[in-house]
């Protein structure tokens, strides 16, 4: 069984910054595609951005040029780096694997494997 554990959320005022972690328990396959969503209370959980088995990466538009994900330490670990924070981003932060799927998907139900989610709050 594959777990997930996300670390590195906290408070950040505008314009801060924060670097999200997650961990896998186990090596994840070569060919699992791994992404970062968010969920703000009261809407609907989507993507903020995707890495592909070939590091290939997807970002949602509202994040581009801000965030940035990147596996530093290998296939088992994502990390994803949040620049310029705004309010809009706060919302739990989720850590999503999709176990032997090398494509990315903007679909929360094409991943097979979660984290139990880190608090991203944005204050102005």
């Amino acid at each position: 069984q594959v777990q997930l554990v996300e670390s590195g959320g906290g408070s950040v005022q505008v314009g801060g910054s924060l670097r999200l972690s997650c961990v896998a328990s186990t090596r994840t396959s070569s060919r699992s595609a791994m992404g970062w969503f968010r969920q703000a209370p009261g809407k609907e959980r989507e993507v903020v951005a995707c890495i592909d088995s070939v590091g290939g990466t997807i970002y949602a538009h509202s994040v581009k040029g801000r965030f940035t994900i990147s596996q530093p330490n290998g296939k088992n670990t994502l990390d994803l780096q949040m620049n310029s924070l705004s309010p809009d981003d706060t919302g739990m932060y989720y850590c999503a694997a999709r176990w032997f799927q090398p494509v990315c998907s903007l679909l929360p139900p094409d991943y097979t494997h979660w984290g139990q989610g880190t608090q991203v709050t944005v204050s102005s």
